[in-house]
């Protein structure tokens, strides 16, 4: 008969951000888990809370399925001796697998014979194989982790306890010097410990002890309470999903309640009342019905509604303390100029090795510089660029910022508004750093975006060049993220210019400043950028053949590059491309043979290699004409179109020729084709074959 199983892992509260993604690793490993085990079930559901990851696996089978495996040994040439006896070859593969030679037989495959051996894993009873949860547990990544006490495990938070029950009995495990058990705990304030007897009655368990365990109910909740307020109060609330995902993984029993603020604080720019809402109380700002904030806010208190009267105007305090702050400084920032914050910068170390802010400022001035040229922008709108580059970091030395961290960039655009700027430029000194996230909102303006590239670009080389490449989960200054960033602004603008041409103007500037020796870095900081290429490609859905083909020399024109790989993704499910790739990949690796030498056509002997060398010649000028508009289906029908030239010419010509003359005249030819075809992607690199 089928049984269930409960894991609960009990921690002290979790980060909001690592819950989701424990959950789902959770799941997932112990799926694998029991495939690979041969462990049969019906299902798994997932559950986490702040302080619990859970999972329960219906209807689990009660015993591994017993299997029968064929091994193949050695050739039966080896096998065998002269004689037809067994050699020691056979004797000792058939020992290795638990048999003896008596359990040989002969199997032919593509036409060679082999021995193989026939072996029966007997299934075991799944109730002895559960212990092996434990691994799971322990298997789970987070992005810090910790000791505590004397104990070796790394996790994200400490392990208080442990539910693993099968058949509503305890499967018997410890970690971290914690043991199993059947015991549970319920909200922390409002619940208590409690013995789960049956699997089934977990959720429901926890939802009388204040615990919602589902976290899809906890946002129903959440999202309900939100609707009701927004019905009673005429109003609309603004619920962006980042901030609405934190806060069902802060809270176990979620309570929604409405709060309000001093009607003063309005007098404040709206992203300052937001992101002071947002980021340090976690609030939902509430708005009329044309968008105009209201002096009201949405929380969410974890727990019931006892005393909510008490918990709001707690909460009311707060923030009031919070608006307090940011009115007395906004109005202290607006007293100085410009000016004023830019002296202030030149005593602000951006990094030890790489000087100041103000330093860091002229660096991506000239970077920006640079790219503008290149992208041929307007006089009118490089100086804009140039402006906005100059005044970029000004209000890191604000009083606002100093304060409110998370509003460097906003009050950028604020004061620089205020200060009668260009509203471009004010715009650029925000869109800096956009994306704030791997997937996050991009700039919108040309001359945001242009001034988020040189940002970035300059940042990610100078922290490479001094030595400070990331490793593993610790990259502090969050290179990786602005890597992406920089190669999604290229492919969202598709300006008409290389990644490798922006480096070189920061590998170039670095070398003029002599702040350390940039070519023992070159390979470094593209090898960074094509890492994080690949990441967003995969992410998309490219498979990592194609990627590494596409970015095998470098990434160019990242979204002509994301273009290719989408293209050879395509066409490796394409029956009808097989003739053409097989050509193709005939002449890449025989190019590994090929010199340097010239095609002389006056050395062709057969109309076949003539004919080639005629189609390559008028595909290779078609190609690079379609290259450099960046249209990838164009450019690679003129490689398909040398597939049938290509297999006339292996067919009626013998390549590798006795006369060394003809032999590197034909290899010259097959060189020079093979480069035209890795100007667009090395196919050679690309597993064709698993599709056909």
């Amino acid at each position: 008969m089928a049984e269930n199983v409960l894991l609960e892992v009990g921690l002290e509260e979790l980060p909001a951000r690592y819950v989701d993604d424990a959950q789902k690793q959770l799941k997932e490993k112990t799926a694998a888990w029991l495939d690979e085990l041969r462990i049969a079930y019906q299902s798994i559901t997932s559950y986490s809370t702040p302080r619990r990851l859970a999972i329960i696996i219906h209807g689990i089978d009660e015993m591994q399925a017993t299997i029968e495996e064929e091994a193949r040994g050695p050739a039966l040439n080896i096998a065998k001796d002269s004689e037809g006896e067994w050699s020691k070859a056979a004797i000792g593969f058939a020992r290795g697998q638990g048999k003896t030679v008596d359990d040989l037989v002969e199997k032919e495959v593509k036409g060679k014979s082999y021995v193989f051996v026939t072996k029966r894993i007997e299934g075991q009873p799944v109730k002895d194989i559960l212990p092996g949860l434990k691994e799971i547990i322990e298997s789970i990544s987070f992005g810090k982790n910790m000791r505590w006490g004397t104990k070796t495990l790394r996790f994200a938070r400490p392990i208080r306890w442990l539910v693993a029950l099968y058949g509503g009995k305890v499967i018997p495990f410890e970690i971290a010097g914690v043991k199993t058990g059947n015991k549970t705990y319920g909200h922390r304030y409002l619940g208590s410990e409690t013995v789960i007897d049956n699997e089934l009655e977990y959720e429901e368990t926890l939802k009388n002890n204040f615990v919602i365990v589902d976290p899809m109910k906890r946002e129903e909740m959440i999202v309900k309470g939100i609707k009701n307020i927004e019905k009673n109060k005429d109003c609309q609330i603004i619920v962006e999903r980042d901030l609405l995902d934190e806060v069902r993984n802060l809270v176990e029993y979620p309570t929604v309640f409405f709060g309000s603020f001093e009607e003063e604080f309005l007098n404040l720019p709206a992203e300052v009342l937001i992101i002071s809402m947002k980021e340090h109380q976690r609030y939902f700002p509430v708005t009329n019905h044309e968008g105009k904030l209201l002096p009201h806010f949405i929380g969410v208190r974890n727990g019931d509604e006892y005393a909510l009267d008490t918990v709001i105007r707690g909460n009311e305090k707060v923030l009031r303390a919070r608006l307090a702050d940011a009115e007395f400084f906004y109005e202290e920032d607006q007293k100085n100029s410009i000016d004023f914050y830019l002296d202030k910068i030149s005593r602000v170390v951006f990094q030890e090795k790489l000087g100041t802010l103000a330093e860091k400022v002229e660096r991506v001035k000239y970077i920006a510089d640079k790219i503008a040229d290149k992208l041929e922008l307007e006089s009118d709108t490089k100086a804009l660029a140039l402006r906005a580059a100059e005044i970029s970091k000004f209000d890191l030395t604000t009083n606002m910022v100093n304060e409110f961290p998370e509003l460097q960039g906003v009050i950028g655009e604020i004061y620089a508004k205020n200060f009668g700027e260009n509203k471009e430029v004010a715009s650029a000194i925000r869109e800096q750093y956009l994306p704030k996230q791997a997937q996050g909102e991009l700039p919108q303006t040309e001359i945001g975006a242009l001034l988020s590239v040189a940002e970035k670009i300059d940042t990610i080389a100078g922290i490479i060049i001094v030595g400070l490449i990331p490793t593993g989960s610790q990259d502090p200054y969050g290179l990786r993220r602005q890597a992406a960033g920089v190669m999604r602004i290229l492919e969202d603008k598709n300006w008409d210019i290389t990644l490798e041409s922006i480096l070189q103007i920061a590998k170039e500037l670095y070398q003029k400043l002599e702040i350390e020796k940039v070519s023992d870095h070159d390979e470094k900081i593209h090898d960074f950028f094509q890492l994080r290429a690949a990441f967003l490609m995969k992410e998309i859905g490219i498979e990592q053949d194609i990627i590494q083909s596409v970015l095998v020399n470098k990434i160019g024109h990242f979204k002509y590059a994301v273009q290719k790989a989408k293209l050879l993704s395509e066409k490796r499910q394409e029956h009808s491309f097989k003739e053409k790739e097989e050509a193709l990949v005939r002449i890449l690796n025989l190019a590994d043979k090929a010199g340097n030498a010239n095609i002389q056509p006056d050395l062709f002997e057969t109309d076949s290699e003539k004919a080639l060398y005629e189609r390559f010649m008028q595909s290779k000028k078609a190609f690079y004409q379609f290259d450099k508009a960046h249209q990838a289906d164009e450019a690679f029908e003129q490689l398909e179109v040398l597939a049938s030239p290509i297999h006339h010419f292996f067919d009626n010509n013998m390549v590798m020729a006795d006369d060394a003359e003809i032999r590197n005249n034909r290899l010259s030819l097959v060189l020079e084709i093979a480069e035209l075809v890795k100007d667009f992607a090395d196919l050679s690199l690309i597993e064709w074959k698993q599709s056909f």
